[in-house]
């Protein structure tokens, strides 16, 4: 076998974020179809002579991005990405339709406190509303005249079996360190892990969800910067002999 013999891969890697500071792991992210490494850097020149040509080079401002594409995701996806805030409640607007008996609807709980229901006529496309006066989940329309059905606009708050992550102008991402699993396969049929480790790497708060009823599922892009820890460290590319 051979750490020195040419090799190719064709497989995505396994990612664990683990937190910068504490270096904890945060979130296990084995679900990616792609993951891109890009290393950058930019060079000068010292020109000098006829003709201006170019005499000495310096390299400098050494970083990178990591690229990661999945179809697959989670609230601690969107939570890394985003630096939002997650909670165990939420409150959202349902729209039902309910009969109308002797004047009264019922809804199927009690709007969240504050928030009081909206009808309207089934046929009337968030026209001319119904009044209604409210108890609990009771309603009791104003004019119900020739009306056996009505479309019901009311918040509901949940707190149980929810989870919620809240974006703010002022939330960002945290940093991470990403330690990447994969394999390689070389020209001698050998297969040797591959591994690599960020380490410092801070996900662009750009995030862009796609809801379809067609075409492929929809993917979630997440780029991280690559930036230089304590130690002056950005990346580790490791390759090993399996046992």
């Amino acid at each position: 076998m051979g750490l020195n013999s040419k090799m190719a891969n064709r497989e995505v890697q396994k990612l664990i974020f683990k937190d910068y500071t504490s270096k904890k792991p945060f979130l296990n992210l084995d679900f990616a179809n792609t993951s891109t490494t890009e290393l950058t850097g930019e060079t000068m020149f010292a020109y000098g002579g006829q003709g201006h040509p170019k005499r000495v080079s310096f390299a400098g401002e050494k970083g990178g991005t990591l690229t990661i594409e999945t179809q697959m995701q989670s609230v601690k996806l969107w939570e890394l990405i985003t630096g939002g805030d997650v909670s165990k409640s939420a409150k959202y607007t349902k729209r039902v339709v309910l009969p109308v008996a002797e004047g009264k609807v019922t809804l199927p709980e009690a709007p969240a406190e504050g928030f009081a229901p909206n009808f309207y006529a089934e046929d009337d496309d968030c026209g001319k509303e119904i009044s209604a006066s409210m108890t609990g989940a009771s309603a009791t329309l104003a004019d119900a005249d020739g009306i056996t059905s009505v479309v019901a606009y009311y918040v509901k708050e949940v707190t149980d079996k929810v989870e919620r992550i809240n974006i703010k102008s002022t939330s960002f991402p945290k940093a991470f360190i990403v330690e990447g699993e994969t394999y390689m396969k070389t020209e001698d049929d050998d297969i040797l892990p591959a591994r690599m480790i960020a380490y410092k790497c801070v996900p662009q708060s750009t995030m862009s969800l796609a809801f379809a009823n067609n075409g492929d599922p929809g993917a979630v892009t997440i780029t991280c910067d690559l930036l230089a820890d304590k130690d002056n460290n950005i990346l580790d590319l490791i390759v090993e002999e399996e046992a």
